[in-house]
């Protein structure tokens, strides 16, 4: 058994000796250590082994030791007495308006100096849920009596309108037919000329001359809007004019709006077509000779609206096609359409500016409606308004008021004037005409720049009490014309109306007008077309104001004063109005 494994261990000994013989003969071979990457795959972290602590407290071998004293307290605990009771809480009382009641219906009549009448009438009927029809009529007259006048000055203006609409989810439209009837006599005759002898050698201005005029109107106007469509809105009128002399005037308007989304922006275009036709049996001065003009306008303007925080911007541009078929011409206008608005302060100041122009259709209807002693003789035109630049500045200077300031420059070409007519074109004709005689107006046209001021404040202080001021300046340049015929420098209004008691209720209202200038012809028959002079009409002040009693819900009385400062001024050359006049009346409203 001892030889056994004396042998063993002998093998095990030559194996070993073998193997590190053949390691060192490896190293031997190969002489250069190659390199190896290492992953870290746990960042190093060394930590301080606890040290040892003494945990006996140290003993103190000074030769002086301080007692700690007790110390003991208690709260002395002294009552208060207190008289404070709060009390307990109230609502505010809020004072309740009584709601008033609304009737359909109600009638006015009130009868004046210089025999004048005033009266109204309005109804309304539901006819269902969603359509309903109404009806008004008013009548204003007076029988004349101005001072120094020697023919009639009586006036008539009657008026009905007939009205229905519908209000559907997605559609909403309304009609209204309007009549009118109107009677005016052209009694501005020139002082010089109120003692021209007629062939019986009497007097040829009086009464009996016949210087009434008459216009009557008829028209259907009509709007329709939808809801979530591109076609948005579309407004439409025909009206007839004409008056008791043989003329007639025809005009046609219509003007839808579209909308369509371009580029992720919505453009609104507005589309119109104005056609207008008319003729005078005469001319100034000459019978027979008839005046024709007939206009078509057709006119395209898109818009973009830009919303910006307080920033609001309006960019569009109008191109418009005018044809005068009566004298075979044609012509093309662009007008640019910018506005834009920004909130420097919130609702206290917003300045904003703007240019914009356009082409203004003139018509017999509109001037008439203007002055009714113009002659039906007129020349008609469109006026090319080429821009209209302008700056202001509105807000608020407190909850209870507000203000607009704005500063303008136009320029138009073509602009209308009114300008006094002559005596007569014809010698041997005097009189023929009732407008011939000193005592009527043409329409002249120039071009006209005019640099404008206008102000405004509103005075809104409670439920009770409102009152507007405002204020116009106007500076003209004219071409050709001498001056801006009857049109006033300065013009300024005001209006307020104060509920005195729950009853009781006035206001005023104030006019002030400032000079204008007519061109005054020569009287001599012989020499009817020279100017003569420039005549200043003087500027005028014109004091209105009323005051009112509601005796309950349906019945109300009231009592007007007009021209207060019995001002017999001129508001056309020759043409002095009403001096004092006063009117009291009543309105009773009721339903059916």
């Amino acid at each position: 058994m001892n030889s056994s494994f004396h042998t063993s261990y002998k093998l095990i000994v030559a194996v070993i000796a073998l193997l590190a013989v053949q390691v060192s003969y490896a190293q031997e071979e190969e002489s250069t250590i190659g390199t190896e990457v290492v992953n870290v795959v746990k960042a190093y972290t060394p930590t301080i082994r606890d040290a040892f602590k003494v945990k006996a407290t140290p003993q103190l071998n000074d030769s002086i030791t301080t007692a700690k004293k007790k110390v003991t307290y208690s709260i002395f605990s002294v009552p208060v007495a207190s008289t404070f009771t709060p009390a307990k809480g109230k609502a505010a009382v809020v004072k309740k308006a009584k709601k008033e009641k609304l009737y359909d219906n109600y009638a006015t009549l009130g009868f004046g100096s210089f025999t004048s009448v005033l009266a109204e009438f309005y109804s309304n009927f539901q006819i269902s849920r969603t359509e309903d029809f109404g009806v008004f009529l008013n009548h204003n007259s007076s029988q004349g009596g101005i001072d120094g006048t020697v023919v009639d000055d009586f006036f008539y203006d009657s008026r009905l309108n007939l009205n229905y609409g519908a209000r559907e989810r997605d559609l909403t439209w309304r009609a209204d037919l309007d009549a009118k009837h109107q009677v005016y006599n052209w009694y501005g005759i020139p002082e010089e000329l109120k003692e021209l002898q007629g062939p019986a050698d009497s007097p040829l201005f009086t009464e009996d001359f016949d210087v009434t005029h008459s216009y009557l109107t008829a028209g259907l106007n009509g709007s329709i809007s939808l809801k979530d469509s591109f076609f948005k809105e579309a407004t439409g009128m025909v009206r007839y004019f004409g008056d008791d002399l043989e003329s007639t005037e025809l005009r046609a308007v219509v003007a839808p709006t579209v909308e369509f989304p371009i580029a992720g922006e919505l453009i609104t275009t507005k589309l119109s077509v104005d056609y207008l036709s008319g003729s005078f049996a005469n001319s100034f001065g000459s019978t027979g000779t008839e005046i024709n003009y007939s206009f078509l306008n057709a006119g395209i303007n898109p818009s973009l609206v830009i919303l910006r925080d307080d920033l609001e911007v309006k960019l569009g541009v109008e191109g418009i096609v005018s044809l005068d078929t009566e004298n075979s011409e044609t012509d093309f206008f662009i007008y640019p359409k910018i506005a834009a608005s920004y909130r420097v302060a919130g609702d206290y100041f917003i300045a904003y500016g703007g240019l914009e122009g356009g082409l203004i259709q003139n018509n017999y209807h509109d001037f008439a409606q203007e002055n009714p002693f113009i002659s039906p003789t007129l020349i008609v035109a469109p006026t090319n308004k080429q821009y209209d630049g302008f700056l202001g500045m509105k807000g608020k200077l407190s909850e209870a008021l507000s203000y607009n300031l704005r500063a303008s420059y136009a320029s138009e070409s073509g602009k209308a004037l009114y300008q006094h007519n002559p005596y007569s074109q014809s010698g041997n004709n005097f009189g023929q005409n009732g407008y011939e005689n000193g005592n009527s107006f043409g329409i002249v046209y120039d071009d006209v720049n005019t640099l404008g001021v206008f102000a405004e404040l509103n005075f809104d202080v409670n439920a009770n009490f409102k009152m507007k001021l405002n204020g116009q300046f106007n500076s003209y340049t004219t071409d050709t014309q001498t001056e801006a015929w009857n049109l006033p420098d300065l013009q300024a209004s005001l209006f307020a109306d104060y509920q005195i008691t729950e009853q009781w209720f006035a206001g005023v209202n104030l006019f002030f007008t400032g000079e204008r200038q007519d061109l005054v012809f020569s009287q001599d028959p012989v020499d009817i077309l020279t100017p003569s002079s420039i005549e200043t009409l003087e500027s005028y002040f014109d004091v209105n104001a009323h005051v009112g009693y509601r005796f309950n819900n349906r019945l109300s009385a009231f009592a007007r004063v007009n021209n207060i400062l019995d001002s017999n001024y001129q508001k056309w050359l020759n043409y002095e109005v009403q001096g004092l006049q006063g009117m009291v009346g009543a309105t009773y409203k009721f339903d059916f």
